[in-house]
């Protein structure tokens, strides 16, 4: 189970939103992603305090898979610095946690 991560970030429509979301799994950097609804972000940006409405995702991987995963948001995000942030699962449903397993490796 510590191999599972949970990874957010936010895109700033819903149309960057799914297509982000759909290179992942296509790319079998994540198992599934939630494309959330748009909510509003407050944040200190370059000394001024900014407000946005963004597209929230969660996205399941594994370790093993994170560094090409944030590579490749990376790469499509259109924000200067996106939020990238991952968090270990310590618990979950055994069989949910090795489906997430199963659905990225490069073998499969």
């Amino acid at each position: 189970m510590a191999d599972t991560l949970l990874v957010l970030t936010n895109l700033p429509d819903r149309d960057s939103a799914d297509a982000m979301a759909a290179a992942l799994i296509e790319a079998r950097l994540a198992a599934c992603v939630n494309v959330l609804a748009p909510c509003t972000s407050v944040y200190r940006w370059q000394g001024a305090v900014e407000s946005a409405t963004e597209v929230p995702l969660l996205i399941k991987t594994t370790a093993g898979r994170y560094h090409a995963l944030e590579a490749a948001i990376r790469a499509r995000h259109p924000y200067e610095l996106p939020e990238i942030v991952a968090v270990p699962v310590v618990l979950g449903l055994p069989g949910y946690l090795d489906w997430v397993a199963r659905e990225v490796t490069t073998d499969a």
